[in-house]
């Protein structure tokens, strides 16, 4: 071994020295290769032609990595007499030297010791996650580990991209390890333990069969592949996975045989490396970094920080890709181009790097790299990347599509900022943790349906989470890299709630306010954290802390530091500890209590809570009124097909075109629906038009346009508390996603409409709500006021889209008419979410909803904001 690292360091260091490394090759140009959605197509694809055609240039994208002095003019022109004293600044930087390790970082508390409310948002989304996780097979998850062994394989295989003939097999069962891992950590479910101990087992049966160390869904011929420079799919990000599962399941799980089992799947991919380098060069060895590799330097650098095995840190130092992180030492913004997540775990490697070895060098590409992909490459949500690859920067508002925002990315990006926030306690990064948390991660599973998550997070107009290019996934046959990860964000929403600084006094760091709670044992405390539901109506977020000793250790004095978020402001906000007013520091800062707690502590917390807008990062001034609007960390987004153009008079006073939308609407949502053969039909707002469609799933186009609001025409009546308290008044149809415009009647045997905002239909908006026709008690006919004895009528055996018109009663009894104005009175199938506003626009107002509580309704986060 010792004879292979030096070799390697004489090879860096004499091509350092000279200024003339050899040519090395990096994914820097959006190669549809680096696509995980173009690869899967094209290995399932029978045109040999185009497979052909992608092969022909595999990994021919070259970059200015032949040398790190070819890496400077990307910033200025070097002078000849200037090069030698470069090259030399490159070996200082590069040299590990006598770095000492860093110190002072916040540190990370166990998943045991906290505990999710299971009635908030973040609960629920746990338990959603849970189920899916308990849903999955042992058989069918390793089927093909069990066939690349040569072991029976009892079950079925999964499909998507864990098939047996999917070259990316096995990553999934990697994230399914760490994800199990982190939700029985923040779980003790027992089930949960049998299981994935099972797949632990059942994989260690798989790799001693084999013998060699080696351990993966598919054969070791694909390593020969990838070291050939020849096709294929990302070997080493199915083995990232892998090892960080075992990694997390020996940490987690206290699985000593996971442990086991990775270091020697590490002994043999040490020994694969080693023969590359010497069998060929080191440079042989980056060039097959051309390929996404996860975090293979991560991991090793975390295995390295348990064993401080010199073999383990030289392996994790091989997969640190010298042509991507080069451009971040010199703090070049060239990231453009690169497919994002790829590069995004190199950067976290990095970060790991610095903290096992103290090099400053690598402290500062990961602050770099996070400061201009935050400032731009970032969306509202906190997410970035478009097709999965980084546009130009400060040139956004042209990417806004359906494939927006890989999930994957955003998976990373906390960890990026994670990192950042323990090193250097900066509320910039705890900001960003809560709105990419919020936004980027809590939207991308299809409400409590378990197993239903989605690839990209759409952000164009009009768009739809069920639109894009992957629409949702399924529970068995997707297993896209984003279910992986998104299986993981789901099991650890527990881990970045609370950080402690060890001390004499320790101290406590609450940066997200989520209703949990958290054994502090070196705080020897017990710490609950209730957080009231954010509403509209109430522009204040409420967390109340509650303290209870342990009485197993003895009191101390110890501190809590409450994050006071940058999106708030001082003028309302109040802290209180024990009925005691504290002085609040401004937004951006921690309000510090330090004391020895008493049983039964209490501090409040009121921080206001604000409208704002952002503007998308585009630096061209077309594009200056291409705005979000977020309320707190929480982006809103317009239910609307395409619209996006509000005019306003006073765009930075926004409380004249956004008002809140108030609980007591949702007692007046409704929707009205009849029998028609086998088949219950609705009526609802089609365009302009009001037809009976089938009866539509909740948290759809067709629930929305199939919902109003009952108004009553009386402005001075009293609130209805149920829709039926409306029999007998006259009363209003608001469609749901069209708020002040009304159905209108224009005209007997005429068919009903929705006019444009403003315009005057030349027919009245009101009816009169009676009992239904048909006798039935649970139905109702809406009467015409201004034409007594005309009803709105659906007809007689129907189909979807038929027209409903306002036809007049005879005078004789007709039990087809009867029937055909007689609707059964429902609650409406959509609801306003509690966070819920309406937006004035320029030719009609938008209903806004946090996107993280909407399903396959098409909606709209950037808007066209003009005075």
């Amino acid at each position: 071994m010792k004879s292979f690292i030096l070799g390697e360091v004489f090879v860096v260091i004499v091509s350092l020295l000279c200024g003339c490394v050899l040519s090395k090759e990096c994914t820097n140009i959006p190669t549809q290769l680096s696509s995980h959605t173009v690869r899967a197509e094209l290995l399932s694809s029978k045109n040999e032609t185009w497979k052909q055609q992608m092969f022909s240039n595999y990994h021919l994208t070259p970059t200015d990595e032949s040398a790190w002095a070819n890496l400077l003019p990307r910033k200025k022109m070097l002078k000849e007499e200037e090069e030698f004293n470069w090259a030399m600044l490159y070996r200082k930087m590069k040299n590990p030297g006598n770095f000492t390790v860093p110190g002072g970082f916040l540190k990370e508390v166990s998943l045991h010791d906290v505990r999710l409310d299971p009635q908030s948002l973040h609960g629920v989304a746990q338990q959603t996650n849970l189920e899916y996780l308990l849903m999955l097979d042992v058989d069918s998850l390793v089927w093909s580990f069990r066939k690349t062994a040569g072991l029976p394989t009892p079950g079925n295989p999964y499909g998507g991209w864990e098939a047996p003939n999917i070259e990316l097999r096995g990553h999934f069962v990697g994230h399914y390890l760490s994800a199990s891992a982190k939700m029985w950590a923040s779980t003790h479910n027992d089930t949960l333990k049998q299981k994935m101990s099972a797949v632990v087992s059942a994989l260690s049966a798989c790799q001693v069969k084999m013998g060699t160390g080696y351990l993966s869904a598919f054969p070791s011929e694909q390593f020969d592949r990838h070291e050939a420079i020849k096709p294929v799919w990302a070997p080493y990000y199915t083995i990232h996975k892998i090892l960080a599962g075992l990694l997390d399941q020996h940490i987690l799980a206290e699985n000593a045989q996971a442990f086991k089992m990775m270091t020697w799947m590490v002994d043999y991919f040490y020994n694969r490396v080693q023969n590359v380098i010497l069998k060929y060069t080191i440079q042989r060895h980056w060039v097959s970094l051309n390929e996404e590799i996860g975090g293979m330097n991560d991991v090793l650098y975390r295995l390295y920080s348990i064993t401080r095995d010199q073999k383990h840190l030289l392996l994790a130092r091989l997969f640190d890709k010298p042509c991507f992180l080069g451009v971040l030492a010199v703090k070049a913004d060239d990231i453009s181009g690169f497919h994002a997540n790829t590069h995004i775990p190199l950067v976290i490697g990095t970060q790991m790097r610095y903290e096992v070895t103290g090099e400053p060098l690598y402290k500062e590409i990961g602050t770099f790299f996070m400061d201009i992909v935050n400032s731009s490459y970032s969306y509202a949500t906190g997410g970035t990347s478009v097709s999965e690859f980084w546009s130009d920067p400060m040139r956004l508002a042209d990417t806004l599509q359906t494939e927006n925002e890989e999930s994957c990315t955003t998976y990373n990006m906390l960890k990026v900022s994670r990192h950042l926030f323990r090193w250097t306690k900066e509320m910039a990064y705890a900001d960003y943790y809560e709105r990419a948390l919020t936004n980027g991660v809590l939207s991308i599973q299809r409400g409590r349906d378990p197993g239903v998550m989605i690839y990209m997070l759409p952000l164009g107009r009009g768009d739809s989470k069920a639109r894009s290019y992957h629409g949702w996934g399924t529970k068995f046959d997707t297993f896209w890299c984003c279910y992986g990860t998104g299986i993981e964000s789901f099991s650890k929403l527990g881990d970045s709630i609370y950080f402690e600084e060890m001390g004499k006094v320790p101290r406590l760091y609450i940066i997200q306010y989520i209703s949990s709670s958290f054994d502090w044992k070196s705080g020897n405390i017990l710490l609950n954290q209730k957080v009231e539901p954010v509403v509209s109506w109430d522009v204040r977020l409420q967390v109340t802390l509650t303290i209870s000793l342990n009485k197993t250790r003895p009191g101390q004095s110890s501190a809590l530091n409450l994050r006071i978020p940058l999106w708030t402001y001082s003028n309302g906000a109040k802290a209180v500890l024990n009925g005691q007013n504290l002085p609040l520091p401004a937004p951006g800062n921690f309000l510090s209590v330090t004391r020895k707690w008493n049983n039964g502590d209490k501090i409040t917390l009121e921080l206001p809570i604000s409208l704002r807008t952002e503007a998308i990062k585009d630096d061209r001034p077309a594009y200056a009124s291409v705005q979000a609007i977020l309320y707190g960390p929480y982006l809103l987004a317009g239910l609307t097909s395409g619209d996006w153009d509000i005019k306003t008079k006073s765009p930075n006073s926004l409380s004249d075109w956004i008002t809140s939308i108030p609980a007591s609407y949702n007692s007046q949502v409704i929707s009205l629906s009849q029998n028609s053969g086998n088949s219950t039909f609705v009526l609802a707002k089609t365009n302009k038009s009001i037809t009976m469609e089938k009866l539509p799933e909740p948290g759809t186009d067709g629930a929305v346009h199939a919902t109003f609001r009952l108004l009553l025409k009386d402005v001075n009546s009293s609130l209805l508390s149920a829709p039926k308290d409306a029999i007998g008044k006259s009363v209003m149809l608001e469609p749901f996603d069209f708020p002040g415009m009304f159905v209108v009647q224009q005209g007997a045997e005429k068919e009903l409409g929705v006019p444009d905002s403003g315009v005057d239909a030349g027919g009245s908006s009101a009816f009169h709500l009676v009992q239904g026709l048909d006798g039935k008690p649970e139905t109702v006919s809406l009467e015409s006021e201004s034409q007594k004895g005309c009803f709105v009528y659906s007809g007689v055996n129907y189909n979807s889209g038929t027209s409903i018109k306002l036809s007049c009663k005879s005078g004789s009894s007709d039990t087809g008419f009867e029937e055909a104005t007689s609707f059964v009175l429902n609650d409406g199938i959509s609801e306003y979410h509690p966070i819920s506003f309406v937006a004035k626009g320029a030719r009609r107002n938008f209903v806004l909803a946090p996107l993280l509580s909407l399903r396959d309704e098409s909606y709209t986060v950037y808007f066209n904001i003009q005075s």
